[in-house]
């Protein structure tokens, strides 16, 4: 018997991603511009599940966000992380500026779903 096995491999050029910057040390905040709540999914409903998700989140030099990274899960398993994200993905930013340019800034965000 013959195994064949396949290795792929990604390689990522440092000079084509763009620097991410951290706020502070000339570097401001970005500032919200467009704001969408994430929504609750029917199983999470059902199932009472209320508190916070913790995402990190880079604002692109255009306001767009960039990647988002779930920090702190609520919910995997009814999908409340994976809506945080999705609306995270549609806020937009005045972006924040280095040297009177705009840049990327990683920034933390946090969301909260509570029942009424």
């Amino acid at each position: 018997m013959k195994v064949l096995l396949a290795l792929a491999l990604t390689v990522f050029v440092a000079q084509d991603s763009p620097t991410v910057y951290k706020p502070g040390d000339g570097v401001s905040l970005p500032q919200v511009t467009k704001q969408v709540q994430p929504q609750y999914t029917p199983e999470a409903m059902a199932n009472r599940i209320e508190g916070k998700v913790g995402l990190e989140t880079v604002v692109l030099a255009d306001g767009t966000v960039g990647d988002v990274k779930v920090t702190e899960s609520l919910d995997s398993i009814y999908g409340l992380d994976t809506n945080a994200v999705k609306a995270m993905k549609q806020w937009e930013f005045k972006p924040g500026l280095k040297d009177g340019k705009a840049v990327a800034v990683r920034v933390n965000v946090t969301m909260a779903f509570m029942l009424k």
